[in-house]
C-alpha cells in the first residue's frame, strides 16, 4: 500500500524521510521509551537514517509498512501505525504510537482498523499478529479492540524481553 488511505477524521500516508523531525519527537516520547524501547534516535539525521534503514524497504518489499497519521481538521502530524513483517517470525504484527497529546482520542483505533481491512481486502493479508508489554494497558486494550485475542508470551528479533503475544485470523 504504498497510497495514502483516509477516514472520516484522518489522513494516513506511507512514512517518508521527510517525517524525521515528527519521529524523532515521537521515539523520544515517554511513552515509547518506557513502552518500545530506547532506539538511540538523538537527530533529524538519526531519525532519518532510521526510516531509511527500517521504515522504507518494509514498504519497498512488502508495498506497506509504516504509516504516519495525520489530523485533517489542521494537518497535524498524530503518531504513526504499520503492519510488520519481521526476520525470523512468520506473520506480520501490528503496531501503533501516538504522542502523548493525542492519545485516548480513538485516533488509533481508526487508524489500524482501517489499515488491517485495506492490507486483507488489498493485499490478501490472512493472519495478523501484536507484541506488547504486559504493563501497556492502552496498547492491550487497543489490539484487543482491534480482535486479536492473547495467546501467550513471545519475543521480537530485536530483544529478548518477553512480550505478551496476541493473534487473528483476518
Amino acid at each position: 500500500m504504498k497510497d495514502s488511505f483516509n477516514t472520516q477524521r484522518l489522513y494516513i500516508r506511507p512514512i517518508t524521510t521527510d517525517d524525521a523531525p515528527f519521529i524523532l519527537e515521537l521515539m523520544n516520547s515517554p511513552k515509547w521509551i518506557q513502552f518500545i524501547g530506547d532506539r538511540n534516535i538523538k537527530s533529524v539525521e538519526d531519525a532519518e537514517a532510521y526510516i531509511k534503514e527500517k521504515a522504507l524497504p518494509q514498504i519497498t518489499t512488502h508495498g506497506y509498512g509504516n504509516f504516519v497519521v495525520i489530523r485533517k481538521s489542521d494537518n497535524i502530524k498524530l503518531g504513526t501505525c504499520g503492519v510488520y513483517h519481521r526476520e525470523g517470525i512468520e506473520i506480520p504484527d501490528i503496531g501503533f504510537a501516538f504522542l502523548p497529546s493525542n492519545e485516548g482520542k480513538g485516533y488509533a483505533f481508526e487508524a489500524t482498523s482501517e489499515l488491517i481491512e485495506l492490507l486483507k481486502d488489498n493485499y490478501g493479508l490472512a493472519k495478523l499478529s501484536a507484541y506488547t508489554l504486559e504493563e501497556n494497558l492502552a496498547s492491550r486494550k487497543l489490539i484487543e479492540r482491534l480482535g486479536l485475542k492473547l495467546k501467550g508470551t513471545g519475543v521480537l528479533p530485536t530483544s529478548d524481553e518477553e512480550l505478551l503475544y496476541y493473534y487473528r485470523e483476518l
